[in-house]
Formats: structure tokens, C-alpha cells, sequence
């Protein structure tokens, strides 16, 4: 098994940790005979956490995040788009690109991909994430699917976002 992509016959309702709610359903949906699934694969958390753990710059970005006022929009602009910037401008590590491009040559890297978030925190009973991180229609070529890959993980920290977890009391680290 990959440690940072896996393709939609590799996921059911148990990869709910690893690929979030959308990949976890799109790979309950593969399962089922009858239904058309086109062919493609999930970007694991673990390829998340391990873009975002190797920098001391973003613990302390996620530390400035701790001690914002829900209600201070401005702070939460401002924080919001160093956070992003950074993420967007960061490396994803080869080992975790060289799996995404492998994914995406078996694939077919001459389709067009959707790349949008599949929050392993969306719909809670008391809360829902749904429509907070931004999605990203018809990526072609292997240098934009991996920009959109870190505009897509940077869209953690939409300002809607930050917002909603300070006021709902989420920890930044653990959404």
C-alpha cells in the first residue's frame, strides 16, 4: 500500500482517516456493481502531515492561530494569507510528489482532474466543514496538479475556515 496516495478501489468507508469523507465514499461507490466511478486516487493525510511537519516556520504560523479572537477579522485575514502564502510556496517533498505524478501517469495524465479537500472533520454531529476549502476544477499537466495540490492544502486557512475552528473551539493541528 502507498503511503501517500491511494486510488479509489483502495479506499471504503474504513480509509475515512487517510482520504477524508469524499475519498472514502468515492471508494464505497467503486465498490458497488453497476456504478461508473471514474478511475482516481486520494492524497492522504499522511502526505498532509508530513508536507506541513517538516517546517518549524508553519508550528509557529499554527501557533499565532491559537490566541486569535473569532470575532477579529482582520488578525484572521492577515494570519490567514501568511499561512497560505507559505503552504502555497513550500516544496512537497519528492518522495510525496514522485507519488502523486506516478498516480497520475496511471491515471491518465491527459485528463483533466479535480482537485478539492476531503476534510476527515467534515459533518460532525455538531458541526460541518462542508464548503470551507476550496476546490479546483479541470487541472491538467503535471506541474498544475501539484500547485493546486498545495493551493488546495493551503485553503485550510481560508479565512472562513480559521474562523469557524477558533469559534467552534478545533484545534488548527488536528483539522
Amino acid at each position: 500500500m502507498n503511503q501517500y496516495v491511494l486510488y479509489f478501489p483502495e479506499t471504503d468507508k474504513s480509509s475515512l482517516g487517510l482520504v477524508g469523507g469524499k475519498g472514502a465514499n468515492l471508494g464505497e461507490l467503486y465498490h458497488i456493481p453497476g456504478i461508473n466511478v471514474p478511475t482516481g486516487f486520494c492524497i492522504t493525510t499522511q502526505a498532509y502531515t508530513d508536507f506541513v511537519n517538516r517546517s518549524e516556520e508553519f508550528s509557529r504560523l499554527l501557533d499565532a492561530l491559537q490566541t486569535i479572537d473569532a470575532e477579529s477579522l482582520e488578525t484572521i485575514k492577515a494570519v490567514g494569507q501568511r499561512i497560505r502564502t507559505y503552504i502555497e510556496n513550500l516544496d512537497i517533498p519528492s518522495p510525496i510528489s514522485q507519488e502523486i505524478i506516478q498516480a497520475w501517469q496511471k491515471t491518465g495524465s491527459q485528463h483533466a482532474y479535480a482537485v478539492r479537500s476531503s476534510a476527515t472533520a467534515e459533518d460532525l454531529p455538531g458541526a460541518s466543514f462542508a464548503g470551507q476549502q476550496d476546490t479546483y476544477l479541470n487541472i491538467k499537466g503535471e506541474s498544475e496538479l501539484l500547485v493546486h495540490v498545495r493551493k488546495c492544502w493551503a485553503s485550510l486557512f481560508t479565512d472562513r475556515a480559521i474562523a469557524y475552528r477558533r469559534k467552534n473551539g478545533f484545534d488548527h493541528r488536528k483539522v
